[in-house]
């Protein structure tokens, strides 16, 4: 087994995947980069030291692209996985009662059947890695029910508990399970039209009062998460504030939700 360490990172081909690609590289990982956007990827690639990146064009709905993938990266880092990084995800908004039916799958599909995947599929390859971590990316919207962002908060609320069980069942083979519940992230995904409004996803954010955070920051956390001991990482004030008014102010928060939709 190789000596140098290997994170696997599902959506690095641009925001949160991207920069905790570039810190773990910067720290002397050896980086697979897996995306659909296979021009992201190239991207990403190039920021990375030569030598020391692997990339994948893959969709996390496809679980045969999984198995390859994973092979794939594993004989080039030395038959090592240290982490997954299970962050590919999208962001789709506007009221429930409107949405696309096709757009509802596709979010479903992605941001909670992709990280299942990963998780069902990956385990395997970290189980031979002693000290290996599944990391999950969930959202600030995963603490307490986001109005007009109905169906991305069920999924990132399903990546949050999916977590919560992983870290049990896997205790005994030494594999780790976390979660990142970052603040809303100022990435291209904010960018998209929330459906039935004619506001996008970032002002149905900064409309509900919640903050935009740094991926930088985030990619932080995420060393953090993979190196400490807590299953849950709230990153950003946004995810904070509203971890305290859901626990301690349930109704003020229910207020606000329901004002961000007028």
């Amino acid at each position: 087994m190789s000596d140098v360490k290997a994170i696997f990172i599902t959506g690095g081909g641009s925001g949160i995947g991207r920069a905790v690609a570039r810190l773990f590289a910067e720290r002397g990982w050896r980086v697979g980069i897996a995306d659909v956007n296979t021009a992201g990827l190239a991207e990403t690639a190039a920021m990375l030291p030569r030598g020391m990146v692997e990339t994948y064009a893959m969709d996390v709905r496809d679980r045969d692209a999984w198995t390859a993938s994973l092979n794939a990266f594993v004989q080039a880092s030395g038959d090592r996985l240290d982490v997954l990084f299970n962050n590919a995800g999208i962001g789709t908004g506007g009221p429930l009662a409107e949405a696309d039916f096709d757009a509802i799958d596709r979010t479903v599909a992605i941001n909670l059947t992709g990280v299942l995947n990963g998780a069902r599929i990956g385990h395997a390859y970290l189980a031979r890695t002693p000290g290996s971590v599944l990391l999950n990316t969930s959202s600030a919207s995963g603490i307490y029910g986001s109005s007009g962002l109905a169906t991305y908060s069920a999924t990132k609320f399903a990546v949050r508990g999916l977590s919560e069980a992983l870290d049990g069942e896997w205790y005994r083979e030494g594999i780790k399970v976390r979660c990142l519940l970052p603040s809303f992230i100022e990435t291209p995904l904010l960018d998209g039209v929330a459906g039935g409004t004619n506001r996008s996803i970032r002002e149905a954010v900064t409309g509900a009062g919640l903050e935009l955070t740094p991926v930088d920051t985030v990619a932080e956390a995420a060393w953090k998460a993979v190196h400490g001991d807590t299953v849950h990482t709230y990153v950003g004030k946004t995810a904070d504030r509203l971890r305290f008014a859901a626990r301690w102010m349930p109704g003020v928060l229910r207020k606000r939700m329901r004002r961000s939709m007028r």
